[in-house]
Parts: structure tokens; sequence; C-alpha cells
């Protein structure tokens, strides 16, 4: 029991490299300390177990604001605040066991390390596809996310290849503080490789600005009736007051105003009288892109399919163009397990229907993009389709979060977004953070959380795919497999000589 309450400690003490802290070098301590209670194991079950409690105390660590949402309707779920976080954490301790497991079956030393990074991405790679269409969320990689120039390696590797090299240069105090001085040496190189991708200069943006809303609205008011109108109004009179601004810094410019998703409490394909309205928020030269609910209807008038859509609004009130969620959020936007699980928690009678798929848009004569609602932007290589954008939009309602960790965690995956593809990315987030990346991951503009209003750029320039963007997941995937199979190799080679030395 000791060792299990040093495990789940140091998987606490581990999730102060994520974001916002990024205090990566806590993981000199964490993952060596947990390496060094995998070989204390008695067997890799375990070793196992000792997995799961670190992984447990670091998703319970990373996933606290899993509260705030609880909160927003604390009369129906106030018996949820104590278990919520411990269950959706636990099964990131199962995704840890694997590769602890694994590490304990071959012998300690280089071995025990390639095989525990290798296998790590590899179940990394597994957690974004189980269970329920994957959670890849707070991987490894994503503690490099707090500035463009230790990311660029994302751009070859995808946050994957940078969790396999995070795990390798964290856990090599276990073979002799000699190797953490080789690990130095390497994250040099890392660090140079960044500056050349960002040393030159950026071509000039797109012909586009873009204009950001952020309302600031809370989640607990958000679908009240009697704020529908004053919600309306506010971000209406956002943009309104950007669109002025802009109009005095950059006059006769196209622009997209981007509000972030549901921002609308009105069903714009649906409503003619809210996109008319809308549309008067507008001048000539501008296209809305909202978040909004869309309904299709069954000849009862009973709703048939509930989308969590993006529509473009143009100046004339028309709907340009539309796209619905294709990654649905499981007990937030759908309940998976119907019938076996006894408690609803999704609102409404009715569960979110999932888009046909991710495809470009270019309503209204914009450049096309790639739009992402929500938590579509977690899931790397699987951005964009198959047709590639000019740029990448994302609306996300992180007020769910609160004022916590949980928007800034979000906001470091859409960098990394960015970075893999080689694409700029435009994120309007309902109570922030919003903000506009480059191709190569560097902040154009942004806007805090917890801030109501609007913040403008002009759309910065596509690069060429990147290596990650022609192969995707795949590579980092084979990179973890040879790192494996190379630990099996030389625990293999290591038995041998120590059997030949005791004959």
């Amino acid at each position: 029991m000791k060792s299990l309450g040093m495990a789940f400690g140091l998987g606490l003490l581990a999730a102060l490299a994520l974001p916002p802290v990024h205090a990566v070098p806590v993981l000199l301590i964490s993952i060596p300390g947990l390496l060094i209670l995998i070989g204390r194991a008695r067997s890799w079950r375990g070793a196992a177990l000792i997995g799961l409690f670190w992984g447990w105390g670091q998703g319970i660590g990373g996933l606290y604001w899993i509260t705030y949402a609880i909160l927003t309707e604390v009369d129906r779920f106030w018996w949820l605040v104590p278990i919520a976080v411990p269950a959706l954490a636990l099964p990131f301790g199962a995704f840890v066991a694997i590769p602890a497991a694994a590490a304990r079956l071959v012998p300690p030393g280089a071995s025990r390390l390639l095989v525990f990074a290798g296998v790590w991405v590899l179940a990394e790679l597994l957690r974004g596809v189980i269970p329920f269409g994957g959670f890849p969320w707070n991987l490894m990689g994503s503690v490099w996310a707090f500035a463009a120039l230790p990311v660029q390696g994302a751009a070859y590797v995808g946050v994957h290849g940078l969790s396999l090299a995070t795990i390798l240069l964290a856990g090599l105090p276990v073979l002799g503080w000699r190797w953490v001085g080789g690990g130095g040496v390497v994250l040099a190189g890392i660090a140079g490789l960044g500056a050349l991708r960002l040393a030159p200069a950026e071509p000039p943006p797109q012909d586009l600005q873009l204009l950001l809303v952020q309302g600031n609205v809370a989640q607990e008011v958000k679908w009240r009736e009697d704020q529908r109108v004053p919600i309306f109004r506010r971000y209406l009179e956002l943009t309104v007051a950007g669109l002025q601004s802009l109009e005095a810094s950059a006059p006769g410019a196209r622009v997209a105003v981007i509000w972030p998703e549901a921002a609308s409490p009105f069903r714009l394909v649906e409503d003619d009288n809210a996109r008319a309205v809308a549309a008067q928020a507008l001048h000539p030269r501008a296209v809305l892109l909202a978040g909004a609910v869309t309904v299709e209807w069954n000849p009862d008038n009973t709703p048939r399919h509930l989308y969590n859509s993006l529509v473009a609004v143009t100046p004339d009130g028309a709907v340009a163009g539309r796209f619905d969620k294709v990654h649905l959020v499981p007990f937030g936007e759908y309940m998976p397990m119907r019938g076996l699980i006894p408690v609803r928690l999704v609102q409404g009678a009715v569960d979110f229907t999932s888009g046909i798929g991710m495809t470009a848009m270019a309503p209204a004569g914009l450049p096309p993009f790639s739009a992402l609602i929500c938590y579509e932007v977690i899931y790397p290589g699987a951005v964009l389709g198959a047709e590639r954008p000019a740029w990448m939009v994302n609306i996300t309602n992180d007020a769910w979060f609160g004022l916590s960790a949980g928007p800034y965690q979000h906001l470091a995956a859409a960098r990394m977004r960015a970075v893999e593809e080689g694409l700029p990315i435009a994120r309007a987030a309902q109570t922030g953070v919003s903000a506009v990346y480059d191709s190569r991951g560097r902040e154009i503009a942004s806007l805090g959380l917890g801030a109501m209003g609007s913040v403008s750029a002009p759309l910065p320039a596509p690069r060429a795919p990147t290596l990650f963007a022609h192969l995707g997941v795949a590579f980092p995937g084979a990179l973890a497999f040879v790192i494996a199979t190379l630990g099996m190799l030389l625990a293999t080679r290591v038995r041998k000589t120590g059997s030949s030395a005791s004959g």
C-alpha cells in the first residue's frame, strides 16, 4: 500500500507539468520515481497496479476542473462532485498501467526505459481511440505547449512524438546522472531545431481579417429562457464594436467574425428573424461564423436530429454554409450505453447527432477552412478532411470549465494542431481563451480567460504540409513501436549476457 500511495503522489506531482503550470522539471522526479517503484514490484501485475495509481493521481490533478461543469447544475448532480473526477481519472491510470506492466517484464536499465517509453506512447494512441471515441486530453507532449519554440518538433512527429521524447528524457536519471547531461544536450538540440523552424520570415497574411468575439457568458445562465435576448444582444453589440474598430485600422478589409460554440441562443439555420438580426450587425464585407444548435424535425413536429453546428451567415441574412460536429462528447452530448446507465446527464430528451465528417468549408468566398467544434481539436491527425484547407477554426464553450486549468489545456491542444498541420488556427471561446496562432504555433492575438470583448488579427498564411501532416499518427506510432522493440532486443541481449556470465 505504501508503494501505491507513493505512486499516486508522484502522479499528482506530474500533473504540475501540464498546462497551465508547465512545471516540466517535476517529471525528472515523477517519471524516475515511477520506474523505481515498477522495479520494486514483485510481478508485472504489481507494476501494473503501481502504474494505475500513478496515472490516477495525474488524472485527478489534471482533470480537477470537471467539477466546475457539475457545479453548473449542482441541484441535480451534487452527488457526483466527490465521484466524477476520480471516476474519470481512473481510466487514465489504466493507460499508464500498460507501459508499467510491460516495463516490469524486462531487466532494469536502458531496456526498461526504452520499453516503458515506447509502450507509453502506444497506450496514448490507444487512449485516443477508446473508450467512446477516445479522449486524447493532456497527452504528455502537451507539457511543452507553453511557447512556440519547444513544440516545433510536432511538425515532424506530432504531439505523440513529443511524448516519446519527454518520457525518454525524463527517465534518464534512473540510468545515472551522467545520462542527464546527455539528455541536456539532446534537449538543446531540440531547441535549436525549433529556433531554425521559427527563423524564416513569416509570409504575408491571407486576404482576410479575423474578429473573435468572446461574450464571457457563464454556463449557469447560458440556456436560461430570460437570458436569450440579452446574450444575443451582447454578441451583436460586441460584433458591431469590433467591426467598427477593425474598419478604422484596416479599412475595406474582408472580415470573418467568429462566435464561439453555441454562442447564439437562437437556432440560426431555422430562425429567419434571428439570422436577419445577426446579419444587421455585419458590414457588406463581413461573414459571420457562429456556433448554434440546429434541429431537424419529424413530420409531427418532434425533434428527429439535434446538431451542434457552426453556421455561416452572410450580410444579406443567408446561410452560406454549415458544419455539424462529428466527435460528440460522451455523457455531455450523448449518452453511451443507453439503457445500461440509470442516470441521464445530457440535457433534454434528445441526444445530439454526429455530423457526416470533416470537410473543408469556403462559405461566401472565404479561404477554405476546417471547422472544429469544442474538443474536436484535441485529436491529433484527425482535424482535416480529404481536402487540405488554408486554416482551421475552433469554436468552443469552455464556460463549462470555469476559471480553471481546463481552458488552458484545451488551448494547448489547439496550438499543437497548428504546428502539426502547418496551418494557422483561430479559436473563439465563450469565456476564453480566444486566440489566433500562426502555422508555427506563434500567438498572433489573444483574449484572456474570463474577459468580455473581441480581438482581431489578420489571418496568417498557411505553410506547406508538414511531415506529420503527410504521415499522421502512424509515424509516431511506428517510432514508439521501434523504441519498444529495441528495448526488448536489448533486454534479450542482457539476459543472454547474464546467463553466459553465470554459466
